[in-house]
């Protein structure tokens, strides 16, 4: 048991300590990508020990203990997580992007502007934040989807609040939830007429391509 006060807050350095936990967990191959992706969404998500707790119960921790702890020991020091620092400021590009009868993609190394508004009209539309910069620490993304769909992908360290209104649509809001220490806040509004507005936590490519690396290295070590 890692805590016995299951109703107890979770602070951001616990949600990053049981992070490490999955981590090391898909990359030792005790988890597959998708319970990995599954668990990590949930961890920067969860908001009591209540909840942590069942994502690393049968985890050993980081370093070969028999538990992950959700008490920092004594000389111990908080994992490490991303950098967000060094994305934060600088220019960004355009503050519309437009899917009529078509669609539209933000993906890769842009700029995400202070406020950011997506229009999906018959069309669909990607905002894919996993490697962005970010102009400024408070962003917003307006999303409309008008018989037409805008899906917004998101990293699992991100601090992201989703508000919209669906009429005869849906506004998916379950990737809300903190993000990692200095984690830029993103909150995604609007609405969805007929149509639908999607919000996803995943890793990215680059983060699953790091981990099977880590996984294979594992295995060839532990060959001999």
């Amino acid at each position: 048991m890692m805590s016995e006060l299951p109703e107890m807050r979770a602070s951001d350095a616990e949600r990053e300590r049981v992070a490490e936990a999955l981590r090391e967990g898909v990359a030792e191959g005790r988890l597959t990508m998708e319970e990995f992706e599954e668990r990590l969404e949930a961890a920067y998500k969860a908001r009591t020990h209540g909840e942590l707790e069942p994502l690393v119960r049968d985890l050993p921790a980081p370093g070969g203990h028999a538990a992950v702890s959700l008490t920092k020991r004594a000389g111990e020091s908080a994992p490490a997580g991303r950098d967000w620092a060094g994305r934060i400021g600088g220019p960004a590009g355009g503050t519309v992007a437009v899917g009529v009868m078509g669609g539209f993609q933000r993906k890769g190394a842009w700029t995400v502007p202070r406020r950011f508004t997506a229009f999906a009209f018959w069309g669909g539309g990607e905002i894919d934040l996993r490697d962005a910069r970010f102009e400024d620490g408070e962003i917003v993304i307006h999303c409309i989807a008008v018989m037409g769909g805008i899906q917004v992908v998101v990293p699992p360290d991100l601090d992201v609040h989703v508000g919209g209104i669906g009429i005869m649509g849906g506004f998916d809001d379950k990737a809300s939830g903190p993000g990692t220490p200095g984690s830029p806040r993103v909150r995604v509004t609007g609405f969805a007429f007929w149509g639908g507005v999607g919000v996803d936590r995943k890793v990215s490519r680059e983060e699953r391509k790091r981990l099977r690396e880590e996984r294979r290295e594992d295995r060839r070590k532990s060959l001999g």
